[in-house]
């Protein structure tokens, strides 16, 4: 773990020391295990989205894409369907919405964010088309988030959750694609004369933020038992926040998973505490809004002194 990450552990410490202090619960493990439960599609769309921004690009339609998801898969799967198949085509739709947006940057040549923005209106409104104001049941799965490892305490989704941000991290750090991922990130013309693959990364990476979107739908509908076109709001932001507090530039180029996993923590014990404390949802929202905004500067500021430094020395 770097510098970086240990920023975001620190803070975690805070929350969490500011937490006991409102709710001598706060600290319990169930209580703990049960909060993280409430986060695992904020991490997924976190693990993908960091493989986004070190790539140098943006995913904005991600929660658009998990509602979408969950609505196709509840329309089209029953009671009868095996959970495999259901994991599967949640998965591959995810994939393929995912490299709309890809295709969208790289043959269309739109900027990462204006095609996001895009998609993550279209998909939404594509949801809130198809189901209109009613709800669909979601097939089969349901109460996962009720599933402990053994006889133990702990939830399953938090712990798939860790392992699939553990598989990532190995993947973004430890693989040559990981490495191709950064290199365009920092310089994607740069990438291009090298004979790196700079348009076939870019659609990986937009195909992979898809399909932890599609797997995030699996957890939403499980834990929710239905769907509706406007669950998962906000958590885009959530996840894009969990990115850069966690240490990923947003400019692209390096990134830590480790630091992702740890600022989603944080993010989940700050709501859980300002939820404790009374503070309502919307100045929540507000109070995760300034917290990226902090990073990026921060961020920007730390570059900017390592830019300048060579020229002092």
């Amino acid at each position: 773990m770097s510098r970086r990450d240990l920023v975001p552990v620190g803070l975690l410490a805070i929350v969490l020391f500011v937490g006991s202090r409102l709710s001598a619960r706060f600290l319990d493990a169930p209580y703990l295990l049960d909060t993280l439960n409430l986060y695992v599609e904020a991490g997924l769309l976190a693990t993908g989205m960091t493989f986004v921004i070190v790539c140098g690009e943006i995913d904005l339609s991600v929660a658009s894409t998990t509602v979408l998801v969950a609505c196709v898969v509840s329309k089209f799967l029953g009671p009868e369907t095996n959970p495999v198949v259901l994991v599967a085509m949640s998965v591959a739709i995810g994939s393929l919405l995912g490299l709309v947006n890809g295709a969208l940057v790289t043959i269309g040549r739109v900027p990462s964010f204006l095609a996001t923005l895009a998609t993550m209106a279209t998909y939404r409104g594509v949801a809130q088309a198809w189901l209109g104001p009613f709800s669909a049941k979601w097939p089969v799965m349901k109460g996962l988030d009720r599933a402990h490892l053994g006889n133990s305490p702990v939830p399953w989704p938090p712990v798939i959750w860790l392992l699939v941000a553990g598989a990532a991290g190995l993947v973004l750090h430890r693989t040559v694609f990981g490495r191709q991922v950064a290199a365009v990130g920092t310089n994607a013309i740069a990438s291009r004369f090298s004979g790196l693959p700079v348009e076939r990364t870019q659609l990986a990476v937009f195909a992979l933020s898809g399909a932890m979107a599609g797997l995030a739908a699996v957890f939403l509908g499980s834990r929710l038992g239905v769907v509706r076109h406007d669950l998962g709001r906000g958590l885009e932001l959530d996840a894009i926040t969990a990115v850069v507090v966690g240490g990923t530039s947003i400019l692209g180029g390096q990134g830590s998973m480790a630091g992702t996993v740890a600022a989603l923590l944080l993010v989940a014990a700050a709501k859980t505490a300002m939820g404790v404390a009374g503070v309502k949802p919307e100045v929540q929202v507000t109070v995760v809004g300034v917290l990226l905004v902090l990073a990026v500067l921060a961020g920007n500021m730390a570059g900017l002194a390592r830019r300048k430094a060579p020229t002092q020395a």
